[in-house]
């Protein structure tokens, strides 16, 4: 009997891969049905228990919306390029919101999901990227209401509206670099959760997101606005704004050096987790 099981026992070695290779994409496919299963748990878990529910995917933007609206389109009367301000803002609200909630989610989710990559195999690249595409859902509903926003002040999307795909491949592309960076830095360095607030502040009024572009253009000119463009949110924002509003031609330029940006924060931060990921069961 012992010699029968011992020919069925089995031990299993996980090593590392072997070769040059950033991304393993194929394990991911592999692994997409709890890709699929941490996603739906995370948007669900947001509004579980909640009377309102996804209604705060709307509230959220347009509360803000009003806000700036008061503050600074009312009292401190920040040009929004012959556009009413309050959808003026709320376009660059709705990209805005998305970057911002998927930079914290990113930051938080090794330490929330160390509860299961501590006891379980699978790729842990799927725990930083799987806010990266739960608030999508956000995202979605909240531009729903922008077209209803749009109705209501008679604008019609121009034909630019093709490249958005574009635009939002991009703003996911910056989301998930920051976001693999900050969460392999949060799991070892406890403090960067505490900071990410800051940076999020920071980072939402150094992007044109409740003034216009054309404010730095006419005091710095047009090479400041390209060096601008390295921040990726910007030809984000200003993409929407010319996509959707059509009150400026498509700012190529800022789109061009932003995706390069982009690229650099998704490269690296997918470097830098590679490289701590052997740490994160011993720091967690």
């Amino acid at each position: 009997m012992s010699s029968g099981s011992d020919s069925f026992s089995q031990t299993i070695v996980i090593k590392p891969k072997s070769g040059w290779q950033l991304i393993d994409w194929k394990e991911l496919v592999e692994y997409r049905d709890l890709f699929y299963f941490l996603i739906k748990r995370d948007v669900l878990a947001i509004y579980k228990q909640t009377i309102m529910g996804f209604t705060w995917a709307i509230i959220r933007p347009i509360f803000s919306m009003i806000v700036f609206s008061v503050i600074f389109g009312g009292l401190a009367k920040i040009p929004s390029d012959g556009t009413p301000y309050p959808i003026f803002s709320y376009v660059a609200l709705i990209p805005w919101t998305y970057f911002s909630a998927s930079m914290n989610a990113s930051t938080q989710s090794l330490i929330s999901g160390k509860g299961i990559f501590t006891k379980v195999y699978f790729p842990r690249l799927i725990i930083p990227l799987t806010p990266i595409l739960s608030k999508l859902v956000d995202f979605a509903i909240a531009f729903l209401v922008l077209f209803g926003l749009m109705g209501w002040y008679g604008i019609k999307p121009t034909v630019n509206i093709v490249f958005l795909p574009i635009l939002i491949l991009m703003m996911m592309l910056t989301a998930s670099g920051i976001g693999m960076w900050l969460s392999a830095m949060a799991i070892q360095y406890r403090d960067i959760p505490q900071g990410v607030g800051f940076l999020s502040q920071l980072l939402m009024y150094a992007a044109p997101v409740v003034w216009p572009l054309s404010l730095l253009q006419d005091r710095f000119g047009e090479s400041a606005t390209f060096l601008y463009g390295i921040y990726p949110m910007v030809g984000v924002i200003e993409g929407f704004r010319s996509s959707l509003l059509g009150h400026n031609p498509m700012p190529w330029e800022l789109i061009g050096i932003g995706t390069l940006t982009a690229i650099f924060l998704f490269i690296s931060g997918a470097l830098y987790f590679k490289n701590k990921e052997p740490i994160f069961v011993d720091v967690a």
